[in-house]
C-alpha cells in the first residue's frame, strides 16, 4: 500500500476531532517534506551557470559568424572584380587575335604578290 492509501484508510477510521488535528498535522508534515524535497532537487545555481556559459558561447559564435560572413562577402566581391577583369582581358585578347589574323592575311597576300612579280620578271 502506498502512503496515500494508508492516509485515506486512517482518516476514514478516525471521525473524532483529535483525528482532524492529526490530519492537519500530517498534511503539514507532508507539505513540509514536499517543499524540502523540491528545494533539494531544484538547485538552480549550477544550471544558471551553465546557461550563462552557453549564452556567452552563443554570443562569441555570433561574433565569429559575423566576421566570417564579412570575410566571405569581401572574398566574393574580390572574385567578382577578378572575373570582370578576366572578361575584359579575354575580350582584349580576342581583339588582338583577330587583328593578328588580319595582319597575317595581309602579309600572306603581299608575299604572294611579290612572288608573282619575281616569277614574271624571271620568266621574261
Amino acid at each position: 500500500m502506498t502512503l496515500a492509501s494508508h492516509f485515506c484508510l486512517w482518516t476514514s477510521r478516525s471521525n473524532n476531532p483529535k483525528g482532524m488535528y492529526m490530519k492537519s498535522a500530517i498534511l503539514k508534515v507532508a507539505a513540509a517534506a514536499a517543499v524540502v524535497t523540491l528545494a533539494g532537487c531544484t538547485d538552480l545555481k549550477p544550471m544558471q551557470a551553465q546557461v550563462d556559459d552557453l549564452k556567452s558561447q552563443v554570443g562569441r559564435l555570433q561574433s565569429e559568424l559575423a566576421s566570417a560572413k564579412s570575410a566571405a562577402d569581401s572574398a566574393n566581391s574580390t572574385a567578382q572584380s577578378a572575373n570582370q577583369a578576366a572578361s575584359g582581358a579575354q575580350s582584349t585578347a580576342n581583339q588582338a587575335l583577330a587583328a593578328a589574323q588580319a595582319s597575317q592575311s595581309c602579309c600572306d597576300a603581299t608575299n604572294e604578290k611579290i612572288d608573282r612579280m619575281f616569277r614574271r620578271s624571271i620568266s621574261k
